[in-house]
């Protein structure tokens, strides 16, 4: 396993993606009692009654190009009018747990938010599709890894770099594992101490040997990069 450089995009003001990155667009609620109206629901045949009622299956799933590991028939993905008049009677409602925020008022917008996990959220950016990800990122100053966007590589997880940063007083890069399993975010502060690390390791690698000069430098390198926007834009960074 690895560890990842990231900062907290939402907190920078030149990030192209903050706005659609603070833009709820829908939440799952892990329990659904009390939001059954404002739930979304997909129409659903199983398995075992769309079969009975198609005949010939592998046509049926090649005519409305469904998947042969579906697990049920969604009305949604059936495209052959005649199915779809043919399934309909058999379909039951059958809640997604998804809210789309857009559809309900500020005062239930709150109480969903509570009953949903962070993880469990969509903005703005989640519905970009890659492509027009990459392009964003292409385009954004803060796209510090050489513009492929703003999360780069630290190293593997047993990296003898937070070892030596510990040797030199260097408690910034030293806390790095430790912050991988707090969650520890870094203030903009404390990137400023990163970059006089950054110094203080930068020459005492080749006093460590040459191979840490090779594995480390661009570590040292992409460190750096996060430091000074974090500095700059008076965003947060972390290690995950």
């Amino acid at each position: 396993m690895g560890i990842s450089i990231g900062i907290y995009e939402s907190e920078a003001k030149s990030a192209l993606c903050r706005d659609l990155r603070k833009n709820i667009i829908r939440v799952r609620v892990e329990d659904n009692s009390g939001f059954e109206k404002l739930a979304t629901f997909d129409d659903v045949v199983s398995l075992d009654d769309a079969k009975a009622l198609v005949g010939d299956w592998e046509s049926f799933l090649k005519r409305n190009r469904i998947s042969a590991e579906t697990d049920a028939v969604y009305m949604d993905k059936v495209k052959n009018d005649a199915d779809i008049a043919l399934l309909k009677p058999k379909a039951k409602r059958v809640s997604t747990g998804w809210v789309d925020m857009d559809k309900i008022n500020p005062a239930d917008k709150e109480k969903v938010l509570a009953a949903s996990k962070k993880e469990n959220r969509q903005t703005g950016w989640d519905m970009l599709s890659f492509d027009e990800m990459n392009e964003m990122c292409l385009k954004c100053k803060l796209s510090w890894d050489k513009g492929r966007g703003c999360i780069g590589s630290f190293g593997p997880d047993d990296s003898l770099l937070p070892g030596i940063a510990e040797k030199r007083g260097c408690k910034i890069v030293a806390s790095v594992p430790a912050g991988v399993k707090s969650n520890r975010k870094y203030t903009p502060d404390e990137a400023k101490a990163l970059l006089k690390e950054i110094e203080i390791l930068t020459q005492a690698l080749p006093e460590e040997g040459k191979v840490y000069v090779r594995r480390y430098s661009g570590t040292l390198e992409r460190l750096n990069a996060v430091a000074n926007i974090s500095v700059s834009e008076g965003c947060g960074f972390y290690f995950f």
